[in-house]
């Protein structure tokens, strides 16, 4: 007789109820990293919203930064430029071993702009890419704007930080920065598409649709026996 044994990559999902100061969650999420990376932690999905705040990727141009005294500013070692956290915005820091799924840096971000555009589809917004431009993106009235934002870090294999989806955040609050250095489009949220979604039935969404995008991978071994 012929089985076959299959061990599956555990995902732990954690949702914040309060938000999160940014050092915090950094500190936090790089840990979980070394722990999956040293120790075989599980990975983890982490659902939460921080306080008010900009933050610098790597590429950040110091003229992107029209407000400096708005909102406490950190650098953090994602990929990409400035962009603006904070209430009504849903962050999903996806902390994941991408070499134990085989997956490379570039064919992890696509899944990622994918669980965006399939979690929206699912409310009735139709996302999408720009070449050129990081990010997802809607057209209405006339004009595109950004609605979903990511960036990422991969070290020794595994990755951390994420995206951002805008929910019901005070679009004003983006002002304090050229977005991700693009100056000639702006930002919206689902809300300010006319979408009624809460904070938790967008949680409730991108846990449905992640394995979707991010197929459950298992590692077979077969036994012979009688």
């Amino acid at each position: 007789m012929r089985c076959t044994l299959y061990a599956t990559l555990m995902i732990e999902w954690k949702i914040s109820q309060t938000p999160i100061p940014y050092p915090r969650a950094m500190t936090e999420m790089e840990q979980r990293a070394r722990d999956i990376r040293d120790h075989g932690e599980a990975e983890m999905i982490w659902l939460l919203e921080h306080p008010a705040c900009y933050t610098a990727g790597t590429s950040a141009r110091e003229i992107d930064l029209i407000d400096h005294n708005k909102y406490p500013v950190y650098q953090t070692g994602r990929g990409g430029q400035y962009t603006y956290h904070g209430p009504g915005q849903r962050i999903a820091y996806v902390i994941m071993d991408i070499q134990k799924r085989g997956i490379n840096i570039r064919d992890y971000v696509c899944k990622l702009e994918k669980w965006i555009i399939t979690a929206l589809g699912k409310i009735g917004i139709r996302g999408e890419l720009r070449d050129g431009r990081i990010g997802v993106w809607v057209a209405h009235d006339g004009t595109e704007s950004k609605i979903a934002a990511l960036g990422v870090r991969v070290s020794r294999g595994v990755a951390f930080h994420g995206l951002s989806i805008n929910i019901n955040p005070d679009l004003a609050d983006f002002q304090g920065i050229i977005p991700c250095g693009i100056s000639q489009y702006g930002v919206t949220s689902i809300a300010a598409l006319g979408k009624r979604e809460s904070m938790t039935d967008v949680d409730k969404i991108l846990q449905q649709t992640f394995d979707e995008i991010f197929i459950p991978i298992s590692t077979g071994c077969d036994i012979i026996g009688a």
